[in-house]
């Protein structure tokens, strides 16, 4: 057996079960950068951006690796809006873009491998609302359902007012959020007035 050999099977393993493994995960895990770089070139790992890999046989088209990788590169965003509302299955669109919200303090990467739409928020209209998902082993965070809708109506400029009332009619057919919820969101990111004759015509 080569010496190289037990040091990759853990390499692909490490990679595989982080979905998006960083170059820090694999020094971490007694595995040199050489290793690294000859799975690559064996085409078995395939590498994203600086310091980041991942199986190359994963299926990268999937809109949701595109999340995962955002998380990894842009750690002070949350999935928001148009990249949200695909994730909870409350839109028919496509968006060609990962949509992410930081603190109105954040620094939004300027160097990433995918386009982004970004928003800025502060206090609770940033904190509201936020849970984790798991994708591809990795700790995406993003808006609950209702968190969004309501997000859509405050950044209707962005995204469209037509998007934002097939998200609330889906939302509350779908049970994924509650009138509740909606107005409490819309009272803490003040768009109430806004979704107002929304929210009593599906009362």
């Amino acid at each position: 057996m080569k010496v190289g050999e037990p040091l990759s099977n853990r390499a692909i393993a490490l990679a595989r079960s982080r979905g998006i493994a960083r170059a820090r995960d694999f020094r971490e895990a007694g595995i040199a950068p050489s290793i690294v770089k000859r799975l690559c070139e064996q085409g078995q790992l395939v590498r994203l951006a600086r310091g980041l890999y991942q199986m190359a046989d994963t299926d990268d088209v999937n809109a949701m690796h595109s999340l995962a990788e955002a998380a990894r590169l842009a750690p002070h965003g949350v999935v928001a809006l148009l990249s949200a509302l695909q994730f909870h299955e409350l839109t028919t669109q496509l968006p060609h873009a990962i949509w992410l919200c930081f603190h109105h303090k954040a620094r939004i990467p300027r160097t990433l491998p995918f386009r982004v739409e970004a928003v800025r928020a502060s206090g609770e209209a940033f904190e509201a609302g936020r849970m984790t998902a798991q994708i591809e082993g990795v700790t995406v965070p993003i808006y609950d359902p209702a968190k969004t809708i309501v997000d859509c109506f405050k950044y209707r400029s962005r995204v469209g007012l037509d998007v934002a009332i097939e998200a609330l009619r889906d939302g509350l057919r779908q049970r994924k959020a509650t009138h509740a919820d909606l107005w409490r969101y819309a009272a803490i990111c003040r768009v109430q007035n806004v979704m107002r004759p929304y929210l009593e015509s599906l009362s």
